[in-house]
This record gives structure tokens, C-alpha cells and sequence, in this order.
């Protein structure tokens, strides 16, 4: 890989075309959940909708690097906005992303992996749960859980869980009202999108579940049974190349992970000669229903108790 790359020019012009893009595109997936009939129907929704949703979360991915629009506020804004779609309050998941940077393939997130000591089939729960899309549902419900729950500011309710806890540890406290305005923001938009669009609860939620399930699967695709290192820790993959260009190049995830200041746009070209070959993307999936493994080393996390700024 690439030791050194100059600092590149975010395309923020292409970004605001594609989030424009995007936002019809959730109206259009809208409409048609108002009318779909029938289970083919139904089930096309579910997978586009899934397709569009990942998009989505590619623009929402360069909002928490900074890398959506030149201007701070506005990215976060922009940020903030897009992510009432997934629907997650900006601000944790950013601060979740951002963390998951820091704490990659150690012992505080390696999913893949259970040591001496753990309730392994609580292991085996939070991996098949990620490849299942369950985590995404546990993601939504942090909407309810941070907006109404005091208790989640107590990290000894999280210790059972040591991702869970040193995710908790990581979160920084400024942020709490932004996330709790966005919770609430989140909940009353999609109440807002069944009512004006009138669509049936039921389309509803099979449309969301494409995207759910899709996100969540691809979600430790990129890091399972890596080499355990903080950035050496991911694959590049691939898939069919116009969906990699509509998921913005999110499957060049080595490449995002040695530089993440890097936009989305130039992440194809800092792979050299060496670079390992891109797998594909759903064999790579499916090797994670292998579950998680016996670790036989220890990985500490080096920046356990950082705040994220």
C-alpha cells in the first residue's frame, strides 16, 4: 500500500448530486411501499431498498470521516439529516464508527473470535445476529434507548458485553443532547413518511428489513478472520462494479482503513502492486456463518479509554 498520500479534494459537488439522488430515491421506494402487492412485490422492495439504504450509508460514512462537504457544519448537518433515513442518530453512530477505527480486531472488537472466559454462546449470538441483520434492529432501537433510558450513561450496564462496554467508555458526553434531538428527530420523520405516504406498516417494515439485513451483513464482511492489527485488519472485496460505484467504493475497505482521510472517490487507486487480491463479496459473507473461532492470543486495544472527539 501507498505510505504516504497528499491530502485529496472532497468531492462535495458529485456528493450533493448523489445525496439529491438518493433522496428521491427514498421517495420513490416510499411510494412504491404504499402499493406493492403480493409477495414478489414485496420482496423486489426489500431488495432494492436494501441497495438504496447501503448508498445512503456510504454518503452518511463520508459525513462521520468529514469528507461529505468541505464546511464542518454543513457535513454534519448533512450528516445528521441523512441519517435520520437509517434511521440512527448521527452523532452516536459517528461516534461509533470513529471508535471501531481505533478499537479494530482488538480484544475489545474482534466478533469473530471468542477467548477463555467469555459465554461463548453469547459470542456466537452477537456474530450470527450481525450476519443476520439483527444488529442493524439493535442500532434502531438505540433511537428509543438514548432518547428515554438514563440508565444508558451507567457503562456498568454494559460489561457484560466488552465491545459493547468499551464502545460506551469511548462515547463522549457533549454530544448527548445532539443525539437525543436526533433520536427524537428520527422517530417523528418516519412517523411522518408511513403517514403521508400511507404505507402499510407491514410494507413498511418488509422495505426497511432489506435494508437492515443487507447493512448488517456487510458490516464485519470486511474484517472477519483479518490479520489482527488496528489497520491491517480489513480486505478490499468486490462486487458487481456499478453496485461498488453506488455503495462508493465502500468495498475498497483496506484501502479506507490505511487511509481514512482519503474520499471515497480516489480509494481504487491506492492499491500498489502488492496489495492483496480483492475477494468476493459474497463468498466472503458466507464464510462468516462459520462463526467466531477459539482466540489464541491476546490483542489489547492501545487507545482503550479514549474519548471520541
Amino acid at each position: 500500500m501507498n505510505a504516504a498520500i497528499p491530502p485529496q479534494r472532497i468531492p462535495w459537488r458529485i456528493n450533493l448530486v448523489i445525496t439529491g439522488l438518493q433522496l428521491a430515491g427514498i421517495a420513490g421506494c416510499c411510494w412504491l411501499a404504499a402499493r406493492a402487492e403480493g409477495f414478489w412485490e414485496l420482496a423486489g422492495l426489500a431488495v432494492g431498498f436494501g441497495l438504496l439504504g447501503n448508498s445512503v450509508y456510504s454518503i452518511i460514512h463520508e459525513a462521520e470521516h468529514a469528507m461529505l462537504l468541505p464546511n464542518r457544519t454543513g457535513n454534519d448537518l448533512l450528516g445528521s439529516f441523512m441519517s435520520l433515513f437509517f434511521p440512527a442518530p448521527f452523532h452516536l453512530i459517528r461516534q461509533g464508527h470513529l471508535g471501531h477505527r481505533l478499537r479494530n480486531r482488538s480484544d475489545d472488537e474482534a466478533f469473530d473470535l471468542y477467548f477463555d472466559g467469555d459465554h461463548k454462546v453469547w459470542r456466537f449470538l452477537v456474530l450470527y445476529g450481525i450476519v443476520t441483520g439483527l444488529y442493524w434492529v439493535v442500532v434502531v432501537l438505540s433511537n428509543v434507548v438514548f432518547l428515554f433510558l438514563p440508565f444508558t450513561v451507567d457503562k456498568k450496564y454494559w460489561h457484560v458485553d466488552q465491545p459493547s462496554a468499551a464502545f460506551m467508555e469511548s462515547l463522549n458526553p457533549r454530544y448527548r443532547r445532539f443525539i437525543q434531538v436526533e433520536c427524537a428527530a428520527a422517530i417523528v420523520l418516519h412517523v411522518l413518511l408511513v403517514w403521508a405516504f400511507a404505507i402499510p406498516v407491514v410494507n413498511y417494515l418488509v422495505m426497511y428489513a432489506g435494508f437492515g439485513f443487507m447493512w448488517s451483513a456487510m458490516q464485519y464482511v470486511h474484517h472477519y478472520g483479518t490479520e489482527r492489527h488496528v489497520t491491517r485488519g480489513a480486505r478490499n472485496l468486490w462486487i458487481w462494479a456499478p453496485l461498488d460505484l453506488v455503495w462508493l467504493n465502500h468495498n475498497w475497505h483496506l484501502n479506507h482503513h490505511e487511509h481514512p482521510t482519503v474520499p471515497w472517490v480516489h480509494l481504487p487507486a491506492l492499491s500498489d502492486s502488492g496489495a492483496p487480491p480483492r475477494g468476493f463479496l459474497p463468498w466472503a459473507y458466507l464464510r462468516m456463518w462459520r462463526g467466531p473461532r477459539r482466540a489464541l492470543e491476546r490483542v489489547s486495544n492501545r487507545y482503550s479509554g479514549r474519548i471520541i472527539s
